[in-house]
């Protein structure tokens, strides 16, 4: 066969598999963050707190080996998504003073790293209150009305992603560690106090005219290392916390029964539940099937206590992140949270079509 067919024929099959994963994929315009650490892409470092990446050993593995102001040595989840759905290869945060007007056009991140649903949550570490986030969301509209237009930026936040990752904060360095809620409600009462702000959180989102929007559930929080540390279990017994996790399962299920009927009462929205819990867990429970060899601590310091301001250059990190499930005694690696995105893009597929 002459060279010049093979080439063409290899363009036609390139070409024609591009176009049905392009058929298959949602329209999306842009992709707009709310939330945590964990979808954070570098707020923190504009305002005034301890809770900050900013800094090596964070950013690694990141491209330039740049800590961002991202919780983990290279990408997060968001980043990973708005690559897959051929929207850009990395979100900026808001509050970067250097955005482009492409980057307000495609998408940016609102969240802040020690976020939460319960405003409670952010009043000792002086981040950006998942409240505060709708704040500038609606400068964030005001500023893309701007540059395109109000009619033409109603069109892009109709049409984006919106994804939204919090509650972990609220029971981990709120619920359980400090006695306020505590003292006014028992773990299913808090468990409802969450959805409620959620479900207001939603509604707010949809006011603002947005309509396709996936709600990430909480994560196997018994099995977070700093949480492990924090029940000063024996130094050898570093298994996964049951009751913390039990707590997450029934705050996910009430998730799931929520969910459909909020989509219901917001008509034209597409409300998806992003499962996070079954995937984190199988990486804890069946390591090898993603690579990793270390479960229960993190690949920063000893793993076991740091994050933030604590992770730094003179806590050296682990020589193969890749084989960590948790890069800081909190954060996933870019390994673990890329396993995690291949799984939930499927499933944005399916209810966000």
């Amino acid at each position: 066969m002459a060279p010049t067919l093979v080439f063409t024929l290899v363009l036609i099959i390139i070409n024609t598999f591009n176009l049905t994963r392009a058929a298959t994929l949602p329209n999306f315009t842009s992709i707009l963050i709310f939330g945590d650490s964990t979808v954070d892409t570098g707020n923190n470092n504009f305002i005034h707190t301890l809770l900050r990446g900013d800094h090596l050993p964070y950013g690694q593995n990141f491209p330039g080996h740049i800590p961002t102001g991202r919780f983990s040595n290279g990408k997060l989840i968001p980043d990973f998504v708005a690559g897959f759905l051929g929207i850009k290869q990395t979100v900026p945060p808001f509050l970067d003073p250097n955005l482009s007007d492409n980057d307000l056009r495609t998408g940016v991140s609102f969240a802040s790293a020690g976020s939460g649903l319960d405003d409670l949550t952010t009043v000792a570490t002086g981040v950006i209150p998942m409240s505060e986030q709708l704040d500038l969301f609606k400068s964030y509209k005001a500023r893309l009305g701007g540059i395109v237009g109000e009619r033409e930026a109603e069109n892009i936040i109709k049409n984006s992603l919106v994804v939204i990752s919090a509650g972990t904060n609220d029971f981990g360095f709120n619920y359980y560690l400090l006695p306020v809620r505590r003292a006014q409600f028992d773990i299913r009462g808090y468990q409802d106090f969450l959805q409620n702000a959620m479900q207001d959180y939603v509604q707010a989102l949809y006011d603002q005219g947005c309509r396709r929007i996936a709600i990430a559930g909480l994560p196997p929080m018994g099995c977070l290392p700093v949480l492990i540390t924090a029940r000063l279990k024996p130094p050898l017994d570093r298994t996964c916390l049951e009751d913390e996790n039990a707590d997450a399962r029934s705050y996910n299920q009430k998730l799931v029964n929520l969910l459909p009927q909020l989509q219901a009462s917001l008509p034209g929205s597409r409300i998806v539940y992003a499962d996070v819990y079954t995937t984190v867990i199988d990486m804890v429970n069946n390591p090898q099937k993603y690579g990793f060899t270390v479960t229960n601590r993190g690949c920063c310091g000893t793993g076991l206590l740091e994050a933030s301001f604590l992770c730094n250059p003179e806590t050296p990190a682990c020589t193969a992140p890749s084989q960590f499930l948790f890069w800081d005694s909190i954060h996933p690696t870019e390994a673990a949270y890329k396993a995690l995105a291949d799984i939930l893009e499927k499933q944005l597929i399916q209810g966000l079509q």
